[in-house]
């Protein structure tokens, strides 16, 4: 585990990076906790774009919705080049499961798409505290799902899908492969930026980025309080793929599951558990591609007008895909 020991973790950081976070902090906003989850969405849309590149001209972009298996219109959006027979990465936008969406998202999965090539298919699944676990990732599921039977209508290659998101996203993204892989739906790919994987906050990471990074620990109760149940949830493998456990009492299987580009923030309390996971992964014989971004925080490849991390994190991860779809 990196860091374990490091006295001033703020060192870490590269001083773009550092005046980034200086900027956040004189602007003295109303710490995101103290807000009901309503007003968590609406200040995270009012600010999402303030340090992203610009949305890229994308040539079709539509929006459509797909039923979850209790009936709901799950909204999604196309962003795709011209074309039939289109490779397509799923993707779940970050945001604790109670806040982001397709907007929030939008220039990210546009920028991915135009370096890729393939489409993307954003999925505004349901947020937290109106819907609880496991209604985000029942959602996510039944996404993929809908790809793989009936994508071909929208252009899609039913062969070549890809699952991908940040944070929260990664997630769901990472269980939606372990669900594919039970269902004989095979992926080409498992696109993960620092994603959460663990149900308890004890690693290393956790205590040495707690505060000052972006994503803070009042942050993660606050979101895990407004997502989870009960206590119980926490030790759910949908919910911590890592070290959360099935039915019957075993740890989730990752053997044969999609390979996997990993994205992690150095100085992003989740970063122990995406290594960890990367070890996992490996050790289930699934092909890990690990990228380790230095001197950044969680949220990261949001942040591309300021951070040049960002920008290699996106052709990074294009690379992987066009890898995975053969493009």
């Amino acid at each position: 585990m990196p860091h374990t020991h490091h006295r001033n973790p703020l060192s870490l950081l590269t001083p773009t990076m550092h005046k980034v976070l200086e900027r956040m902090h004189r602007a003295q906003k109303v710490p995101m906790h103290a807000l009901t989850a309503q007003q968590a969405r609406a200040a995270y849309a009012g600010t999402a774009d303030v340090l992203d590149i610009p949305p890229q001209a994308t040539e079709r972009v539509e929006s459509f919705s797909v039923k979850a298996r209790d009936g709901f219109d799950i909204p999604v959006r196309l962003y795709a080049p011209t074309g039939v027979n289109l490779p397509v990465l799923v993707y779940f936008h970050g945001g604790g499961f109670t806040i982001g969406s397709i907007a929030t998202h939008d220039a990210l999965c546009r920028r991915l798409g135009h370096l890729a090539g393939c489409a993307v298919l954003s999925v505004n699944y349901r947020l937290a505290p109106e819907h609880k676990f496991p209604c985000a990732q029942d959602d996510a599921w039944d996404a993929v799902q809908w790809v793989a039977t009936s994508g071909a209508a929208s252009g899609l290659d039913q062969t070549r899908v890809a699952v991908g998101g940040d944070s929260a996203g990664g997630t769901l993204s990472a269980v939606c492969a372990i669900l594919a892989r039970d269902a004989g739906i095979k992926l080409a790919l498992q696109l993960l930026f620092y994603p959460g994987t663990a149900g308890h906050q004890n690693t290393p990471s956790h205590r040495l980025f707690a505060k000052g990074f972006v994503l803070e620990e009042p942050h993660i109760t606050y979101f895990f309080e407004h997502y989870l149940r009960n206590a119980a949830d926490r030790d759910d493998w949908r919910f911590a793929p890592l070290d959360g456990q099935r039915p019957d009492g075993e740890v989730a299987d990752l053997s044969g599951v999609a390979p996997v580009w990993l994205g992690l923030a150095e100085c992003d309390p989740l970063v122990d558990e995406g290594l960890a996971y990367a070890d996992r992964l490996r050790m289930a014989g699934v092909d890990v591609d690990l990228e380790i971004y230095r001197g950044v925080v969680h949220e990261f490849i949001k942040m591309g007008r300021a951070l040049p991390e960002a920008a290699k994190a996106h052709a990074d991860a294009a690379r992987a895909l066009k890898q995975a779809f053969a493009l």
